[in-house]
């Protein structure tokens, strides 16, 4: 089936990149540029392109494709209901590989027509350490940056110059805007590099004071990873000649604490939503579909499925996730006025289902020791003050130990851990024959789980009939 191409309506070369973006990956790409793509069709807003730059050694395939496109590329939104839309997307009118060339990206993050710089780095990206809460300065590469500032190798460094050569030049104030998928996002942003720049330049610190701003903001849009055979069958439907396509969701949401010092584009006019306080919309967002994906990860994965939406399809599953939300979850869930909390329960089992995007389990599997503490730790730490049903929440961590030590699942398929945050002593904790010491790894510290009876004598019976029986018969007698 082929898909309507929807193309830009405006003149590219009209517009001025006011934006500047660190991390031009597949979410920005179906995220913010679809919304700046929508926006700029406004003549009164074509000040608002968006310059991307990247830099890391992987982004060069990347950037070479798209350098090659004039970094035009088309989008493919997957319909629940199996109509799909492919759009042109034009919004990225310029692209810079800091590896290739750190001194253009400086010069643009210092450029005064620069008013915003948007990122998408992940949550591991800001460089905070889990335990301590701390900005980890003894990194090598932040150790190189704090001792040549005109030369650096981290977003921390290239930000940072960019700021010293714009309050030199008087270019003005400039807003950092994290579009990556943390609670408190610009809070964990001011602190990252806010905590960088004191380090290195305390007259520059005393600067940002004044002259930078850090809005908080709620994303969310399902984007899987483009394989090569993706790239074929995307190009194939569309008619277009794009080697790097990217395809998503129908749905999506973008919500943003309003504080822009240097003047903001107008998302709003295209469905993004400006608030005083995105904190509502990020805890539903959080602890509803996030925190549900990763419960279906790794005993989805270890019953042997591969992709969200086969899994989704799977009754089990389907009621072991609507379950999850709807009695262990929703009693914590602060509701924002404009929501319909049951629609948009519903609303999720129907997207984690959708079978055009089909999310790869691997991808909800990899990094757990950063998403568990955001996603699942506070209403869990609720949960056991309040004597709540146990039952679902211990399966998952028994799940997450027998997907970390065994690496096989239930159908012997043996499989690769991805799980870089791993310290030496969780590694330590995984091989321990004592389900107990599991307890004790990294993600699970902002509480003792093991002072809880009512939390351990369950996770010890999963643990057990998990080895002895398979993931599937303890899923069935949780949701019987």
């Amino acid at each position: 089936m082929n898909t309507q191409l929807i193309s830009y309506n405006y003149d590219r070369d009209s517009i001025e990149a006011g934006i500047v973006h660190i991390g031009v990956g597949n979410f920005h790409r179906a995220h913010e540029e679809y919304y700046t793509n929508k926006l700029l069709e406004d003549a009164d807003q074509r000040r608002w392109g968006i310059c991307g730059i990247a830099l890391l050694e992987q982004d060069e395939r990347l950037y070479r494709t798209l350098q090659a496109q004039q970094n035009i590329y088309t989008l493919t939104v997957c319909g629940r209901d199996g109509k799909d839309e492919t759009y042109r997307i034009g919004s990225l009118v310029e692209l810079l590989w800091g590896k290739a060339d750190p001194e253009a990206a400086i010069e643009k993050l210092a450029d005064g027509k620069t008013k915003l710089i948007t990122l998408t780095i992940t949550e591991g990206g800001y460089n905070i350490d889990k335990q301590s809460g701390a900005f980890i300065l003894d990194d090598a590469d932040i150790q190189h940056d704090l001792a040549r500032p005109a030369v650096p190798k981290t977003v921390f460094g290239f930000v940072a110059e960019g700021l010293r050569r714009r309050r030199a030049s008087g270019a003005g104030p400039v807003t950092l805007l994290s579009c990556d998928n943390l609670q408190h996002n610009g809070d964990t942003a001011k602190k990252a590099f806010t905590s960088f720049v004191a380090a290195q330049d305390t007259a520059l610190a005393d600067w940002m004071n004044g002259n930078v701003t850090f809005p908080n903001s709620m994303v969310d849009r399902i984007t899987p990873v483009t394989a090569p055979d993706d790239v074929v069958r995307l190009k194939e439907r569309s008619g277009a000649d794009d080697d790097a396509p990217v395809y998503c969701e129908d749905y999506i949401q973008w919500v943003i604490e309003d504080d822009f010092i240097a003047g903001r584009p107008a998302w709003e006019r295209v469905g993004a939503e400006f608030t005083a306080d995105v904190t509502k919309y990020e805890h539903m967002k959080l602890s509803l579909l996030n925190a549900s994906h990763q419960m279906l990860s790794y005993p989805a994965f270890l019953s042997g499925y591969r992709k969200v939406d086969d899994a989704m399809r799977d009754a089990r599953f389907a009621k072991f996730l609507t379950d999850f939300m709807n009695i262990d979850i929703t009693p914590y869930v602060p509701v924002p006025d404009n929501t319909d909390l049951d629609v948009y329960k519903r609303t999720l089992i129907e997207r984690f289902g959708n079978r055009s995007v089909s999310d790869q389990l691997s991808r909800l599997c990899f990094d757990g020791v950063s998403k568990i503490p955001v996603y699942l730790m506070g209403n869990l730490i609720k949960m056991i003050a309040d004597n709540a049903d146990l039952s679902r929440v211990t399966f998952f961590t028994a799940a997450y130990r027998h997907y970390l030590k065994y690496k096989i699942d239930d159908q012997n398929v043996p499989y690769e851990i991805n799980d870089p945050w791993l310290t030496e002593t969780d590694l330590q904790l995984i091989d321990s024959d004592e389900p107990l010491d599991f307890l004790r790894l990294s993600p699970f510290q902002s509480a003792d789980l093991r002072a809880s009876d009512a939390f351990t004598e369950r996770y010890l019976s999963h643990v057990k009939k998990i080895k002895d029986d398979g993931v599937l018969t303890v899923l069935e007698s949780l949701i019987a």
